[in-house]
Formats: structure tokens, C-alpha cells, sequence
């Protein structure tokens, strides 16, 4: 059995990029009566925010209603072998044409085509205002 540790700045720098797929969780008293939502997505990550794209839905009245949401990302080989990392975000949409463009190639960088959103798909960014993360390796 490990013992569970901080996970130093250069890692966690290193999850945030490397991870596929990280969990959004948020809450709005205007939503579902604040019921917490969470949800897994395919997100792009430039060192200070995160960016993601969805059709409308729960999460997105959520985010619309209270910004403040937390952003998980991990990694695990076995029970005591694994890191993960946690950031608070605030949320923004990105409405303007470049600023759409500018986060969907942080979604799907070069040469990787970016896709034809569905009408009404929102593009958005989860900027990092604090983040920490733990990991624990067997002795």
C-alpha cells in the first residue's frame, strides 16, 4: 500500500495534456433545483484553460446559471498506483467566430481536421483559477 501525495506542479502540467477525457462537475440552484451534475468530456488544454464544445443541454444551463464548476482529469494502473488532478474553472462561452475557431483548434490541434459542429453547438472555455493534484505509488 502507498502513501498518497502531492502531485507536483510538472505533473500535473503533464496530466492536463495528456489525459483524453476529464469530468466536469456543477451545480445551479436554477437547474434540477442544484441537484450536482457531472459529466465526462473530450476537452483541449492550452496551460491556463480548458476547452470543450457541446450540443445545449443540462450541462450547459448549468454552466450558463453558475460559472463555477470543478474540472477533474486522472490516470490509474492499479489501486495504489495512480494520480489524478482536480482545477477550480470559471466557465466562458465563446461566441465571436475566432474566438470559436481559436478554441476548436485547441480541441483538435494541427493536422487533426476540426469537425462541423451541429447547429446551436456551444464552444467554450474552463479557465483554471486554482489546481492540485495527488497521486500514490506502492512503497
Amino acid at each position: 500500500m502507498g502513501v498518497i501525495r502531492v502531485l507536483p506542479g510538472a505533473e500535473i502540467e503533464r496530466l492536463l495534456r495528456t489525459a483524453i477525457v476529464g469530468r466536469i462537475a456543477c451545480a445551479a440552484p436554477e437547474v434540477d433545483g442544484g441537484r450536482p451534475f457531472l459529466v465526462p468530456l473530450a476537452y483541449g488544454y492550452d496551460g491556463a484553460a480548458v476547452y470543450a464544445h457541446s450540443g445545449p443541454g443540462r450541462k450547459i444551463r448549468t454552466l450558463r446559471h453558475n460559472g463555477l464548476a470543478s474540472f477533474e482529469v486522472d490516470t490509474a494502473e492499479a489501486a495504489d498506483h495512480w494520480a489524478s488532478v482536480i482545477c477550480e474553472v470559471t466557465y466562458e462561452e465563446l461566441t465571436e467566430p475566432s474566438d470559436r475557431a481559436a478554441g476548436l483548434r485547441v480541441i483538435y490541434p494541427e493536422p487533426s481536421p476540426v469537425p462541423e459542429l451541429a447547429p446551436g453547438s456551444v464552444v467554450y472555455r474552463l479557465v483554471i483559477t486554482q489546481r492540485s493534484g495527488r497521486y500514490e505509488r506502492p512503497e
